[in-house]
């Protein structure tokens, strides 16, 4: 059910990025002749993922509402390249080059790719862990440069997910988690530090790189 409802508290702050990336132009629909705008969508997911097309429908219904409609005065340009890092990056290259207006960005690894690619077309993201810890904007109130978007994650609940695990099993005393080596950011890290003095059970890291690193499995020590 917790699952369930933070999955949908997601989806609508991705349907809200509308907003955000809608902004950036002026409703064209008292002009004479509309112009067709282009807006990118990068997803860090397959094509066939269904949270994924769940939220890329909420953004096309976002976007309706505010008088952008496909075939009319809209271009979507949608790029599924998965979670591999070369293909994200090579994925954000092409939809630069494509010269999008604004670029719709789901997760940490694509707003980090794109903003190899460019700093000056706008970036809107939504899943991304750490903005500020990630270098993606300076500050909540003033993110400044091209990027602008939401947090999904409060570090205090990285607490809160541990005692959870030792009250469901008391017996617990090691507690493993995984982490990608390129993404994880400093204020997880952080939380994890002031936590360890604090609770009875040994946190052990298992850095990966890639999704093949987590099928095949790693090493873990003490």
């Amino acid at each position: 059910m917790e699952r369930s409802s933070a999955g949908h508290m997601q989806r609508r702050k991705f349907i809200t990025l509308v907003g955000s990336a809608a902004a950036v132009w002026p409703l064209a629909g008292h002009a004479q002749v509309e112009r067709v705008r282009r807006i990118g969508v990068l997803m860090a997911l397959e094509p066939d993922d269904p949270e994924g097309q769940a939220e890329v429908d909420g953004l096309r219904q976002g976007l309706r509402e505010r008088g952008w409609v496909e075939g009319r005065n809209l271009q979507i340009e949608y790029s599924w390249p998965g979670g591999e890092p070369s293909r994200i990056q090579g994925a954000a290259k092409a939809l630069v080059g494509q010269q999008c207006e604004v670029i719709v960005a789901r997760s940490t690894p694509v707003v980090a790719a794109l903003m190899k690619e460019t700093r000056t077309i706008p970036v809107v993201f939504g899943w991304v862990v750490d903005p500020v810890g990630s270098g993606f904007v300076q500050s909540f109130p003033h993110p400044g440069g091209n990027v602008t978007g939401f947090q999904n994650l409060e570090f205090s609940m990285v607490g809160k997910w541990v005692e959870l695990l030792t009250k469901i099993s008391p017996s617990v005393r090691r507690i493993a988690y995984i982490y990608n080596l390129a993404t994880i950011p400093t204020g997880f890290v952080g939380a994890l530090e002031k936590l360890l003095p604090t609770i009875p059970v040994r946190l052990v890291g298992a850095p990966v790189h890639n999704s093949d690193e987590i099928s095949h499995g790693r090493e873990l020590r003490a």
